[in-house]
């Protein structure tokens, strides 16, 4: 039987100073200006979400970056993605840990088996995972919030067609409390939900939490990869643990994935 995956929404639909902040972080990356010395840094940066014998290779997602301003071409599933990004919230950038998690994801098909998969992505941003989730075979359904959606849809959609069995859906979802409401488990059920740098610089840490665990129930797995930036990443990461059986799939440096399952 076809599963689904599911990923939660990123975007605040914040614009301030921090997103500024963000996009100098990537402005060289995307205006094609990255230097050899940064390269090695990224070269670095994904090392341990490559398989050991692809240990020291160039990733694909660094050497076939082609970038022109607000475009950039990635290389995963053996298909060039065109992403375009805007900084008009924090959900329309591409973020480090949403490339680190599809090398993952691309590197390890047999330890993450996402063919046929039922997959939700939260903040789905500029839809990178979504799309490599689903050129992987998944069903996924992509969540952010309403100011991004029509971003991460043209970007779906363009790089999906006509190559992945399953189409992808794009829809609105806040993260709350009260999902049982609007999204009641009878229904909505998934194999695993995706979500990548999902904790940085907003207010809504206690309801993305809540959304994961109203999300995964038994025989649901969460895939959560993160960049540690600020206090409130580790606050939230002893959260995590806490709600869920949790094991660390990859690091490097302040780059992790995480991988929880339910505990009830």
């Amino acid at each position: 039987m076809d599963k689904a995956v599911l990923e939660i929404g990123a975007g605040t639909g914040l614009v301030s100073e921090s997103t500024m902040n963000l996009f100098s972080e990537t402005h060289e990356r995307i205006t094609g200006q990255t230097d050899q010395a940064e390269a090695q840094g990224l070269k670095r940066h994904v090392s341990l979400m490559q398989k050991p014998e692809q240990q020291g290779r160039v990733p694909a997602w660094v050497s076939s970056i082609q970038s022109t301003f607000g475009k950039d071409v990635y290389h995963y599933v053996g298909q060039d993605i065109v992403i375009y990004e805007s900084i008009d919230s924090y959900g329309a950038v591409m973020w480090p840990a949403a490339l680190a998690l599809c090398s993952f994801l691309d590197n390890n098909r047999d330890e993450v088996n996402l063919q046929g998969k039922e997959v939700l992505e939260l903040g789905a941003g500029t839809g990178l995972v979504t799309i490599v989730a689903s050129l992987l075979g998944a069903s996924v359904t992509s969540t952010d919030l309403p100011e991004v959606l029509s971003n991460l849809r043209a970007n779906v959609m363009r790089n999906t067609r006509k190559h992945c069995r399953h189409t992808p859906q794009v829809e609105v979802l806040s993260w709350g409390y009260d999902l049982e409401r609007t999204h009641p488990t009878s229904i909505y059920r998934y194999d695993y939900i995706l979500a990548a740098d999902v904790v940085y610089h907003h207010d809504f840490l206690d309801e993305l939490l809540a959304t994961m665990k109203h999300f995964c129930l038994p025989g649901t797995t969460v895939i959560w990869a993160n960049k540690v930036r600020m206090e409130n990443d580790l606050t939230f990461t002893g959260n995590f643990k806490k709600a869920f059986h949790t094991s660390l799939l990859a690091e490097d440096g302040d780059m992790k994935i995480f991988m929880g399952t339910c505990r009830h």
